[in-house]
């Protein structure tokens, strides 16, 4: 296969807590070798414009022009602090693959729509490297959801021939890739809130951004009628393929369920948010992947030790582990900014991104639109 070689992956998810960027190697079979990644701090001030605006649902058009140009001077400067950090000369990038902020994803009838900004104008001028962007609309276009994109990289790089295994990555939302052993579809889907009603949470009530290592969910307990009213949301009947977001599980979806049981301490509800993530992971493992043999977790829910024993003990004699702990394994921190440098090499080579069976669309398609390096007509 073509488009070998050096490529770099933009990733900033709901958590919104930076930018990842990666650099990978891909050979001419496909092996993919990170070489380098780095996080990339939203400036404090853009950062709270963007959690304002998802939190809000809305922005004026002015608004929503300033921050896309904006996101993508910050993405520009995430790829030229990565290339300093690899000592690498952005002649030798075959592209970037951007995955851009998501705003608002809406992928339900009658008229889905997901809505990512960061221009790619920008990036490709700042940087001189072509970029590869907006990723889930042509998904969207052929009836799918427009996520998980990520499922198709973790089939490419952890399928084993002879192990059930699972991706599990804990971002803002979790969401799982189920890979069979055997010749059987490939699927995956949103199981729901990751960190992101964790983080909301300890954010009001400590000041901290973070519940760092799960500590202060440790130290509450779980209250079990907010639990299972949490549990009873209809978006965990639904089958798969399905998707959610920031727009759906925040911090009013939260109020209202806790309006029910007034008087909770801070940090009860804490741990209570923590046995709901995991819950709902046990729940949606258990229902669609029953023979999992080995669960590989990436995403910044790795960090979080209170939640992985949890997760450990509800899903015995599933084993719990890293994405790195098996071979040919890659850091767990860096999965998703990875998958988008292989996303872009597939869009380059005219390969489809997506896996219909994950996303709900009607064929495999071509994903993103393609800004080249130089915009300049010879």
């Amino acid at each position: 296969m073509a488009n070998s070689g050096y490529y770099i992956g933009l990733m900033s998810g709901t958590s919104m807590d930076g930018i990842d960027a990666a650099l990978v190697e891909i050979s001419d079979h496909g092996t993919t070798r990170l070489v380098q990644a780095i996080s990339h701090p939203w400036p404090s001030s853009l950062e709270s414009r963007l959690r304002d605006q998802v939190a809000r649902k809305s922005c004026t058009l002015h608004e929503y022009g300033e921050l896309d140009h904006l996101c993508g001077q910050q993405f520009a400067l995430a790829v030229l602090a990565l290339l300093k950090a690899s000592d690498m000369d952005s002649d030798n990038i075959q592209a970037i693959g951007s995955h851009g902020q998501t705003l608002y994803h809406h992928p339900y009838p009658p008229s889905p729509f997901t809505l990512q900004i960061g221009d790619p104008s920008i990036i490709a001028e700042r940087t001189g490297i072509t970029v590869v962007a907006d990723f889930r609309r042509r998904d969207m276009a052929a009836g799918g959801q427009g996520a998980p994109l990520v499922p198709a990289f973790h089939q490419a790089i952890f399928q084993h021939p002879a192990k059930n295994r699972v991706i599990l990555n804990i971002g803002g939302i979790a969401n799982i890739t189920l890979l069979p052993a055997s010749g059987k579809a490939v699927q995956g889907f949103d199981t729901g809130p990751g960190n992101c009603l964790m983080d909301l949470w300890c954010t009001r009530n400590t000041g901290l951004p973070y519940d760092e290592d799960g500590d202060w969910a440790s130290r509450g307990n779980p209250h079990a009628g907010l639990l299972q009213k949490m549990l009873r949301d209809d978006y965990f009947q639904l089958p798969p393929p399905k998707s959610t977001g920031t727009e759906y599980f925040n911090m009013q979806w939260l109020e209202e369920r806790l309006e029910a049981f007034p008087g909770i301490p801070a940090v009860d509800v804490q741990a209570t948010l923590l046995a709901f993530t995991a819950s709902t992971i046990e729940q949606a493992l258990r229902r669609w992947a029953p023979s999992t043999g080995e669960i590989l977790v990436c995403g910044g829910g790795i960090h979080n030790l209170t939640l992985l024993d949890r997760l450990r003990k509800l899903l015995s004699p599933m084993q719990v582990m890293a994405t790195d702990d098996v071979d040919n394994g890659m850091n767990p921190d860096w999965i998703e900014a990875a998958a988008f440098a292989w996303l872009a090499r597939q869009t380059l080579a005219g390969l489809p991104g997506n896996l219909p069976p994950v996303t709900g669309a009607s064929h495999p398609v071509v994903l993103g639109g393609i800004y080249p390096a130089s915009g300049r007509v010879s």
